[in-house]
């Protein structure tokens, strides 16, 4: 199947596009976590951070099953999250199930997260700056459709 976005324009094969889109994201998300790792976190441990970030309060089993992993592991991965002093745990605020506890992020969690989105948006910033104004007009039209993109496989 083929898309035609104008008529002046070829189709465009959505195959031939993933081909040459997939290496250039893979890249790009790999740059992006090594500026997460000068912050002195690893890639899961910032995908963690951000996820209890998005949704306060959240459980280890709730997390789990967001992240796609079991509960020990998540338990083993949050407990490292705690001795670093990124991730506290709260009682259940509902008072329903006290054995469920509810995971918020410390000041320091904050901040460090703070810091890799600082990292990462410097990287972006000094790429972007040395680009042409059409290829970032190019950059910008194509934010929209990748945000539908990931909506739409999620």
């Amino acid at each position: 199947m083929t898309t035609q976005p104008h008529r002046d324009q070829p189709p465009i094969d959505p195959a031939q596009l993933a081909d040459r889109l997939r290496p250039v994201l893979l890249q790009l998300s790999r740059q992006l976590r090594r500026e997460a790792q000068k912050s002195g976190l690893s890639p899961l441990e910032s995908q963690l951070l951000m996820a209890i970030k998005q949704s306060p309060g959240v459980g280890i089993s709730e997390l789990a099953e967001t992240e796609r992993m079991s509960r020990p592991t998540m338990s083993v991965h949050v407990k490292r999250l705690e001795s670093a002093g990124w991730v506290a745990r709260a009682p259940n605020g509902d008072g329903a199930d006290r054995r469920r506890v509810e995971l918020v992020l410390t000041d320091a969690g904050q901040q460090t997260l703070a810091a890799v989105r600082r990292s990462r948006t410097d990287w972006l910033i000094a790429r972007l700056a040395g680009m042409t104004p059409e290829d970032l007009a190019a950059l910008a039209a194509g934010v929209e459709p990748l945000h539908r993109l990931i909506r739409h496989t999620s």
